[in-house]
């Protein structure tokens, strides 16, 4: 059986955009790791901290299945507010100590590919209808993997956001998160945006340029959607 083909519907831009950002964080260099992310309040070795913990949850919700009716579907999945975030936050916080708990750089890389690739192999074998508990909420695993398209593309962003010599998220990634972030916003953003574009700056990972406001017209004055 082909890789394509295997697992859940959706499995396959699940695995282009979470294996892509594996090996971005894979190819960073020591240096690399106190530079700023896109995360407000974060270096590249938190949020490489945090890729850990989405691995962990990716593993234990796939392993929680569940006979309930689903409650949510990849784009119902995110909590939205319109308030970014300041890097305060207690578990930001605490993200930020783990990471310099590794005190080593390939330590934390070592971390990432270890639980990162158990997921991967994870979301391969699940059945896409198997029915999985999160946060309170049920999905089917097809629709979980869904949603990880896009947290692992807008961290992708993040994390090359100020790294040079890696490359960002793939085109089939991008295009996938853009469509489901333009599901969560209701609306379609202009064609003459950029995937990247729409994502940073539809998320609030940036402020848009004078051509991108009037580009947006009102669609800007809803901006950003923070998922969460």
């Amino acid at each position: 059986m082909r890789r394509d083909q295997a697992g859940p519907k959706g499995y396959a831009a699940f695995a282009v955009a979470w294996r892509s950002l594996l090996d971005a964080a894979e190819r960073l260099s020591d240096r690399d790791f106190t530079a700023p992310s896109g995360c407000a309040g974060w270096k590249v070795q938190d949020l490489l901290c945090h890729l850990v913990i989405d691995a962990q949850d990716i593993l234990i919700t796939l392993a929680t299945p569940t006979d309930d009716e689903p409650t949510r579907d990849a784009a119902t999945y995110w909590e939205i507010t319109h308030t970014l975030p300041s890097g305060q936050d207690p578990l930001d916080a605490l993200t930020v100590r783990l990471a310099a708990a590794y005190e080593q750089p390939h330590l934390l890389k070592h971390h990432l590919d270890d639980v990162g690739s158990a997921a991967a192999r994870a979301a391969q074998l699940v059945a896409p209808d198997l029915r999985v508990r999160t946060q309170g909420e049920v999905l089917t695993a097809a629709d979980y993997l869904d949603a990880y398209v896009l947290e692992a593309t807008l961290h992708h962003l993040d994390l090359t956001a100020h790294v040079r010599g890696v490359d960002g998220p793939p085109a089939l990634a991008l295009t996938a998160s853009r469509k489901q972030f333009e599901g969560i916003a209701d609306t379609p953003f202009p064609v003459s945006m950029s995937d990247a574009a729409v994502l940073t700056i539809g998320t609030g990972r940036r402020p848009a340029t004078a051509a991108e406001r009037a580009a947006l017209g009102s669609l800007g004055d809803r901006l950003p959607y923070v998922l969460g």
